[in-house]
């Protein structure tokens, strides 16, 4: 590790620290300033974000696609404010602070059953906050994180997660993670997977919103090779009245069906394309908690 990896690591906890202790106010209303900074000097990844709202929300002018790119950054700082503050919670306070919609009701009866669970989400609202709160009200969590840079910070992360009781497994850089998960689902583990952005370059090419994208096929395969089910499953934010942090809203689609005929591939891009028409429809109706700030469309110049 470098001097200037273990610098920013340092500071890095040091401001991690810090935002527990503020109070709430103070704490998200600090974020919402860097949020503004952030959209004001628009720098790549906050282009990048207006490109992907661009072509999700077409019928927009420039001036109402800005406006939705700002709310877009302050939904990420959001965020990344209820992820500092996340070890100040408890179970009955991450319970009040999440809504479970949709078809929760059938995922809850197969966790019941003591049968394993696969979530497909996206890069939308709060999954840590949700991954918390499965590990305390739901079942125990087993998901892949993607390396952040510096290594620290990633390390930081990892411990966090797992002092909530969840299990990290990394996408690089140390053992493959597909056959720790198959392990976990063995168990009759929860298994969410962050699944929108193909992050191996082994993915499926599917349709987001009428655009070509390629997507995580790890999903849909391990439900296939496993029998467990596979839901999607799509988070956002509300509004608490009277408070600064908002509350997580989890919406379960439908369980994901298996085609009875085709090739395992052709299968497992059939059972892809059904979680990314769910989300798609999320993205579009919440399009500002949808923080894709990477590359998130194949384009016809995309030399895959």
């Amino acid at each position: 590790m470098t001097l200037r990896d273990r610098a920013e690591g340092v500071a890095y906890r040091a401001a991690w620290r810090l935002v527990q202790r503020l109070p709430e106010r103070a704490a998200y209303g600090a974020f919402d300033r860097v949020a503004r900074t952030m959209h004001r000097r628009n720098g790549r990844s906050v282009q990048r974000m207006r490109d992907n709202y661009a072509l999700v929300r077409p019928e927009l002018d420039q001036a109402r696609l800005d406006a939705l790119v700002a709310q877009g950054v302050a939904s990420y700082l959001r965020y990344w404010c209820d992820a500092f503050r996340l070890p100040r919670e408890t179970p009955a306070t991450l319970d009040a602070r999440i809504r479970l919609t949709g078809h929760d009701a059938a995922a809850r009866a197969i966790v019941e059953r003591g049968e394993p669970l696969i979530l497909f989400l996206g890069h939308l609202g709060n999954w840590d906050h949700c991954g918390a709160w499965a590990t305390h009200h739901f079942a125990p969590v087993t998901t892949v994180a993607e390396r952040l840079e510096p290594a620290s910070v990633f390390d930081a992360f990892v411990d966090f997660r797992e002092s909530l009781g969840m299990r990290i497994l990394p996408l690089t850089g140390g053992d493959n993670a597909y056959p720790q998960l198959r392990q976990a689902v063995a168990r009759g583990g929860f298994v969410p997977l962050l699944a929108d952005r193909d992050l191996t370059r082994s993915g499926v090419e599917v349709t987001l919103c009428g655009h070509r994208t390629r997507a995580a096929a790890g999903p849909a395969r391990l439900a296939l090779e496993t029998g467990a089910a596979l839901f999607p499953l799509a988070i956002t934010y509300e509004p608490i009245q009277g408070r600064s942090a908002h509350r997580v809203v989890a919406r379960f689609g439908a369980r994901v069906t298996v085609p009875a005929d085709g090739s395992d591939a052709e299968r497992v891009r059939a059972m892809t394309q059904q979680c990314v028409d769910d989300l798609g429809e999320t993205i579009r109706a919440r399009t500002q908690d949808w923080h894709m700030m990477q590359k998130a469309f194949v384009t016809p110049r995309d030399p895959r």
